[in-house]
């Protein structure tokens, strides 16, 4: 039968760093624990986590399973590339390098010293992500702002110990203290032992025989919590914050985790952000293009005043230097670019007709081109 997976398990590739796997294990048993997730089968996920922990974490035990699991055979025998090719002696099974078979087997099934983690130990607590959509004003200039969200807090009467007050948290005499417990089976081919987490007090390595009223003996509350954020100036849309303290509470005295702030920016009904640029489109009337004229644009700042140049096209784009958005964490603000565009009127009265008539007819628009009437023209060469 095929042995387990324990990098599938916990998550991670085979040339994971010990770093890695703690982190995957400590992630996977937060959310496992019993005295957590009491869902159908999570205490068993939390026993085939802590079975895969043990093992990867050890630097011998990971080797003889990475060369002799079962998930990694590289040959028939099941044993490496030697298989059972060397086997003899009085056992019938050969000293495969200077030991006995039952030495390979208590390296593989957790014979002899093993390393212990602490179930007492300090434990940080879990990161959290809140998503906040804002103006794109605010974006812009920065706003302080409140928000409430629900986490996991240390209780306030216990103190995070889970006991009553007055009382404290006692060793569990079934394994104590440590949250595991051995057993050591005998077998025609030596001894197995094998380690799995405490049923007396679920892995803690704690009895607490009398509960904190407030937490129930869980240490933690889950509640509603209010904080004030800065948002900086320039904040763009996907741009994150990290609130360093302002996730969930830690176990055994450990820190809380972090908040991530994600940021959404609501689009603007006038500018057009590209990095830290903006874009505004400007309208000018056929006169205004044609004769030049000074125009007020408006920018994130306040209205500024706009030299127009005669002859003007549609689509001409003036850049206003220090008017886009500012660096975020630092100093210079982006260009605002204003791109014009000329609107042909739809409607003229009658002397507006007659005084585009003559200048039309100045301008020798009129002479042989009845196949398209002058504002078509008109229209035609401002949309180039």
């Amino acid at each position: 039968m095929a042995s387990k997976d324990y990098y599938k398990i916990l998550g991670v590739s085979r040339d994971a760093s010990q770093s890695d796997i703690n982190h995957a294990y400590r992630r996977l048993a937060a959310k496992y624990h019993p005295d957590i997730n009491h869902a159908p089968g999570a205490e068993d996920k939390f026993k085939e986590i802590n079975e895969a922990h043990e093992v990867l974490s050890d630097k011998q035990k990971r080797a003889n399973y990475d060369q002799f699991g079962d998930a990694d055979a590289s040959q028939g025998g099941g044993f490496g590339g030697s298989g059972f090719s060397n086997a003899g002696g009085a056992g019938g099974f050969g000293n495969f390098g200077g030991g006995d078979f039952s030495d390979i087997f208590n390296s593989m099934f957790g014979g002899g010293r093993t390393r212990r983690h602490d179930p007492n130990a300090p434990r940080r607590g879990r990161d959290l992500q809140y998503n906040m959509t804002i103006d794109f004003k605010d974006s812009i200039f920065g706003k302080k702002t409140k928000i409430n969200y629900q986490r996991d807090e240390t209780c306030d009467t216990c103190h995070g110990s889970g006991a009553k007050p007055g009382t404290h948290p006692e060793q569990c005499q079934n394994c104590n203290g440590t949250g595991m417990v051995t057993r050591v089976a005998k077998t025609p081919l030596g001894q197995m032992q094998t380690q799995s987490p405490c049923p007396v007090c679920h892995g803690t390595g704690k009895i607490i025989k009398h509960k904190c009223p407030t937490c129930h003996g869980e240490g933690i509350n889950h509640s509603e919590h209010e904080i004030e954020v800065n948002i900086p100036a320039g904040i763009d849309d996907g741009n994150q914050m990290r609130l360093q303290g302002q996730g969930e509470a830690g176990s055994n005295g450990g820190p809380y985790g972090d908040l991530f702030i994600v940021f959404r920016i609501r689009p603007s009904k006038d500018f057009r952000r590209e990095g830290l640029n903006l874009y505004y489109n400007q309208p000018l009337t056929f006169s205004q293009a044609s004769l030049g004229s000074d125009v007020n644009v408006k920018t994130m700042y306040g209205n500024v005043s706009l030299k127009i140049p005669a002859g003007t096209q549609t689509g001409t784009t003036f850049k206003l230097r220090g008017k886009g958005v500012p660096q975020i964490h630092g100093s210079g603000h982006g260009d605002q670019n204003v791109i014009v565009k000329v609107d042909t009127p739809k409607h003229l009265n009658k002397r507006q007709r007659i005084a585009m008539r003559a200048f039309a007819e100045a301008s020798g628009e009129l002479k042989g081109n009845k196949g398209k009437g002058f504002f078509d023209k008109m229209k035609e060469a401002f949309d180039k």
